[in-house]
């Protein structure tokens, strides 16, 4: 007989509303991060260059960043390195190399956790500040456990790899407090039975199913009690860390908070175009100025807010001169960026530097 289902609400929910369900969903860029450069090394920098182009951003520039991606962006990439790489298990070739190591903050707080169910249960818990959109659901089976994973990018061209993917992260999870021998019972994963199904068994060494109404790996329920041997270098990161670094795509609700996210996300790369927002929510650029404008706002305001804030960033906490500054967010000129700066802040960068140096000195 099932044992009960262990799924948490997402903490987010509690310390800040989430954003509407119609609101496109939005997933941390880290999931993404090491992809470039195993794409590169495999496949070739044209292949790269082709993917960055078709998701209008350079996912190489900010894959180890705090800025948050609609899964639209994620997927498109995705399916664009497997269709100009002639790979179509792509999922499968990543799989073996994605890792919570490598989602920042987020990872760092859930491999915290003192033994395997705990791990499992601050991912579940947290999961609101890795991706808006996906959830995860620990289920015991009598002596079996199965950790799922539902993706919000499910459905659409690409879902695949992400799928593939989202296992393969799943199992670096259990690996991280399981001796190096540890072998999952078994894998379903929600996708079509590909040609060779027998690549899968060879790269996840156990049986894997198909057609599966949930991505998720199976092991014995015992291991949830196995401690992790190597414990955290910063075992003071809590989940309110995690939300500093990560709640601000979810501080505005609706498309709004979407697409400030994915500005940021832009500028940080150094590219900003509404025509590549619009393209990364689905939308055309007339409808998506029509959206912005019914909430109140429009894409250049909140282009120049998201600008000011990094720039602020920038000058109180590096040494770039302000011409390197203006070139890193986007702006022609040195004397644009100054022009915009002054508008958003009252003073100019010079001045602002010298304020902050004052306050901090």
């Amino acid at each position: 007989m099932d044992g009960p289902t262990i799924h948490f609400a997402p903490r987010q929910q509690r310390l800040s509303r989430l954003a509407p369900a119609s609101a496109p969903p939005l997933l941390s860029v880290t999931a993404l991060a090491g992809v470039p450069e195993f794409v590169r090394n495999r496949f070739g920098d044209k292949v790269v260059r082709a993917a960055n182009r078709a998701a209008r951003i350079d996912i190489e520039a900010i894959e180890d960043r705090d800025c948050f991606i609609p899964h639209a962006t994620m997927t498109t990439f995705l399916s664009t390195v497997a269709r100009r790489a002639g790979e179509p298990d792509l999922g499968l070739l990543l799989a073996p190399h994605l890792s919570l190591d490598a989602y920042g903050c987020w990872g760092r707080y859930v491999l915290d956790g003192a033994d395997l169910h705990a791990a499992i249960a601050r991912s579940m818990e947290a999961i609101g500040y890795h991706s808006r959109g996906d959830r995860s659901v620990l289920r015991l089976h009598g002596a079996q456990a199965q950790f799922c994973y539902v993706s919000a990018a499910r459905g659409r061209e690409g879902y695949a790899h992400v799928a593939v993917g989202a296992v393969g992260v799943m199992l670096s999870l259990c690996r991280a407090y399981l001796p190096p021998s540890w072998r999952p019972l078994r894998i379903e994963l929600d996708i079509p039975r590909p040609d060779r199904p027998s690549r899968f068994e060879d790269t996840f060494q156990c049986p894997v199913s198909f057609d599966a109404p949930v991505a998720s790996v199976w092991f014995e329920a015992r291991l949830l009690a196995v401690e992790r041997q190597i414990r955290s270098a910063n075992p003071l990161l809590t989940l309110h860390d995690v939300a500093r670094a990560r709640l601000d795509p979810s501080s505005r609700d609706g498309l709004v908070g979407v697409v400030a996210a994915h500005i940021r996300a832009q500028v940080l790369s150094g590219s900003l175009s509404i025509d590549s927002t619009a393209l990364a929510l689905e939308m055309s650029t007339r409808s998506l100025q029509r959206a912005l404008h019914d909430d109140g706002t429009d894409f250049r305001s909140l282009a120049s807010v998201t600008r000011a804030r990094r720039a602020r960033e920038l000058l109180a906490g590096s040494r770039a001169s302000v011409s390197e500054i203006a070139t890193e967010l986007g702006y022609s000129t040195p004397a644009n960026f100054a022009r915009a700066f002054r508008k958003e802040t009252g003073m100019s960068p010079s001045a602002f530097r010298r304020v902050t140096a004052k306050r901090s000195g």
